[in-house]
């Protein structure tokens, strides 16, 4: 224990287990020992401590990350409340009683600040490679699908065609959105904890400029009270993890529906899939199901982080323990579903010419029917009237739009030239589209090429 000269007996055995949090905090013990070599090479630097003293706890460090690397110590939660009880308790155990000046300034709580801002500064830089593996996947399989045609939706009814590349490249611009919300994260852990005590700083000169650059940060933060209870680094990271899982999910979706026979657009690689216990003859898109339905526990942890915090007065509370606990799980569940996701973009089978029949037989072609009676100087309104009233037409004469003829078009109105059966071809439809961010294929291929330097490809 770290503690205990005020009290007459030990905590009870119930009571040890459920404080204990040495089960989810041990994945920092990395990170501990890092901040503890910084803390006690500043308190030699301060006159803290001798330099001998420094050095002998400094290598004994070294040697409990080591034991507990290899396995030859395994702390466990019925003898230690957390990663730092444990590694200062080994620690004695190795060097002697000199350990017992390792925690000289210094509290668990601005110790378990510095950790974790360590851990998420490390992790931040890991989710933005991952994203960047997912836009990766998703541009190889943009590339190859440049003329790959396929429906757009709203509402999941047919809207406009629209190119398989094109549709991809809308999920490159969310993981971007996300790598920019990490990039944020890890500006909000640019900054040491370490010195700022329970709560109020210390009477003892430490250094915090010291062992900020020791570890790698910018700087010390400016005041100790908010400091220790400050946990909006983590409420960014697990707002940029639910919402990452939420373009994840919209995606995997998708995936599940391409794959299914009534869409029949995608074949999903047998590495993301399963089969039946019942039934022979099925292969389910398992992969993408759980990473929908995991959404759903990020956004669970999200906010159950979010009440856990809403009532906390200042500064440190013991319900902070929790937060750990579902960080982590967010972080781990959201780093396999990245990667499962591009495992699966990866591997995924599309049926080019799906939809090229489909497409000669709808009316998703009615929208620039309606832009060629704008051009002709119709006003929208009107335009967009008239080209009901041909759906209407086709509909009564079992026709779609790129079956008409410009005779049947002058049946219906005037207003139709024969150059406006030229607007109602799927193959090219796509040619006359002018704006930025359309699907022109030209902006299509711009925007691949511009993505593939952005990730160095």
């Amino acid at each position: 224990m770290l503690w205990g000269g005020r009290f007459k007996s030990s905590i009870n055995e119930l009571a040890m287990k459920f404080s204990s949090s040495l089960d989810v905090d041990i994945r920092l013990i990395e990170e501990d020992i890092q901040g503890s070599i910084a803390h006690v090479t500043m308190l030699a630097a301060v006159g803290i401590l001798t330099e001998s003293e420094s050095k002998t706890i400094r290598d004994g460090l070294s040697s409990v990350l080591t034991e507990y690397q290899s396995g030859s110590w395994k702390p466990t939660a019925d003898l230690y409340e957390d990663v730092h009880s444990a590694v200062e308790t080994r620690l004695t155990e190795l060097v002697g009683s000199v350990a017992g000046k390792l925690h000289t300034g210094r509290s668990r709580n601005d110790q378990v600040a510095t950790d974790v801002r360590l851990w998420m500064r490390k992790v931040a830089a890991e989710m933005i490679r991952l994203n960047e593996d997912w836009q990766k996947s998703l541009l190889k399989k943009a590339e190859s699908h440049q003329n790959t045609l396929m429906p757009g939706y709203t509402h999941l009814q047919r809207g406009q065609p629209i190119s398989l590349a094109y549709h991809l490249l809308a999920f490159a611009e969310m993981a971007e959105r996300d790598i920019n919300r990490w990039k944020a994260a890890q500006n909000a852990v640019s900054l040491s904890p370490l010195g700022a005590g329970a709560l109020a700083g210390s009477t003892l000169p430490l250094d915090r400029n010291l062992t900020a650059k020791l570890m790698g940060f910018e700087g010390p933060t400016a005041h100790a009270l908010d400091t220790v209870s400050d946990r909006d680094f983590m409420l960014d990271a697990l707002h940029a993890v639910s919402t990452g899982m939420i373009h994840l999910s919209r995606q995997a979706e998708e995936l599940v529906l391409w794959s299914t026979k009534e869409w029949n657009f995608i074949r999903l690689a047998d590495e993301v899939t399963t089969g039946s216990s019942l039934m022979p003859q099925k292969k389910n898109p398992d992969m993408a199901e759980l990473i929908r339905g995991k959404s759903g526990r990020t956004t669970g942890n999200h906010v159950a982080f979010l009440t856990m915090m809403k009532a906390l007065p200042l500064s440190y509370n013991r319900d902070l323990q929790e937060d750990k606990r579902l960080l982590f799980d967010s972080i781990d569940t959201y780093s396999d579903c990245l990667q499962l996701m591009t495992m699966m973009i990866d591997g995924m089978e599309v049926k080019t010419d799906r939809f090229i029949d489909d497409l000669k037989h709808d009316f998703s072609l009615a929208t620039d029917l309606a832009d060629w009676l704008v051009v002709q100087g119709m006003p929208f309104r009107e335009a967009h009237h008239l080209v009901g009233k041909v759906v209407q037409w086709c509909e009564e004469n079992g026709k779609t739009l790129p079956e008409l003829n410009s005779s049947d078009l002058g049946q219906i109105s005037t207003s139709f030239t024969e150059s406006a059966v030229l607007v109602l071809n799927p193959i090219t439809c796509l040619e006359n589209k002018k704006t930025v961010g359309s699907p022109n294929p030209d902006l299509v291929a711009g925007q691949i090429q511009s993505w593939k330097n952005r990730l160095k490809m």
